[in-house]
């Protein structure tokens, strides 16, 4: 377990290497064979510190840094081995890989799931010395997914999204006739845990400032296809935004139209209709433009062509 102590609490200081990691990922190095669920529990639970105060799993290390890692007892079985997966590559060079990322995969493992994309990328690629995610995509979006393989690109990464620089479009199918051909959406979110224990976002003025550019594609007698220009990066921003205007999502389980949901499945769309289609960027190392997209995924794209047979389309293209 790499010197981690069952008995009491070990100090470990973050060295330049480690530093800008997310407090998570170097738990997960450095207690090699503890369950993910358990290092994600003593990370929720406060137990784990740096400079003797409490973190939370998205805290960044800083050179020089102690953190406390509390006494790892565990009889539970070793985690699951994580297959190795190529994924679908859009873009690579030395510093970036950026993966298209099928629906229904995590980003990484945590919460209930033993491994995502990244523990992936990690097998199937033994060889490199460090991959890490730029950012996020929920479980069941697919699209374009950014990946670091440099600690420089991924700190100017982080510094990019952070200010804005960069460009994330996504298309979404939406319940309801969109009628602004650009609307700006200005409204704050706020994260919550459910009475079950179940993590959601709400709109509320006691959250995070977000703001989504909505752009109508097409439109048809029940549905609307819009593209969603992030300018935040708040977590579900899209899903909540839509459907607190009154547009929920397509096939979107935790906000949606669950009525709506099971027609749809039965008429073919299984999984939501948010995909990650557009990113653009200037090189985080080179400072070159990079401009990436995605086409629609084959199940995606054939219930659009549905929908073009089912129902009269008075705007725009399907794609």
């Amino acid at each position: 377990m790499n010197g981690l102590s069952k008995d009491s609490a070990t100090l470990l200081e973050v060295d330049d290497e480690a530093a800008g990691q997310r407090i998570d990922n170097f738990l997960l190095r450095v207690a090699k064979g503890v369950p993910k669920s358990h290092v994600y529990r003593i990370l929720r639970s406060g137990e784990v510190r740096v400079n003797k105060g409490r973190i939370g799993a998205d805290y960044r290390l800083k050179t020089g840094d102690v953190v406390r890692v509390p006494p790892i007892r565990t009889a539970e079985r070793p985690a699951a081995a994580v297959p190795p997966r190529d994924f679908a590559v859009v873009f690579e060079d030395d510093a970036l890989i950026v993966v298209d990322k099928p629906s229904g995969t995590a980003v990484h493992g945590g919460s209930g799931v033993s491994f995502g994309v990244i523990e992936q990328l990690r097998r199937a690629r033994p060889q490199a010395k460090f991959l890490e995610l730029a950012h996020r995509l929920d479980r069941e979006t697919s699209g374009l997914l950014l990946v670091a393989k440099k600690r420089a690109a991924l700190t100017r990464l982080h510094d990019m999204f952070r200010d804005g620089q960069v460009a994330k479009r996504y298309l979404a199918l939406v319940r309801g006739r969109w009628m602004n051909p650009v609307q700006h959406v200005r409204l704050a979110l706020h994260k919550y845990v459910t009475a079950d224990g179940e993590r959601r976002v709400a709109v509320s003025v006691e959250g995070k400032d977000a703001h989504s550019v909505v752009r109508l594609v097409a439109r048809w007698e029940n549905f609307s296809l819009v593209e969603v220009e992030l300018k935040t990066g708040r977590t579900h921003q899209i899903r909540v935004h839509l459907a607190h205007l009154g547009y929920p999502l397509a096939g979107d389980d935790k906000y949606g139209d669950f009525a709506l949901n099971k027609d749809l499945q039965r008429a073919g769309l299984k999984r939501m209709f948010l995909h990650a289609a557009r990113l653009s960027f200037a090189h985080p190392l080179t400072g070159d433009r990079v401009e990436l997209t995605s086409p629609l995924p084959d199940e995606l794209a054939g219930f659009l062509a549905r929908l073009e047979t089912h129902e009269k389309r008075d705007h725009g293209q399907a794609l």
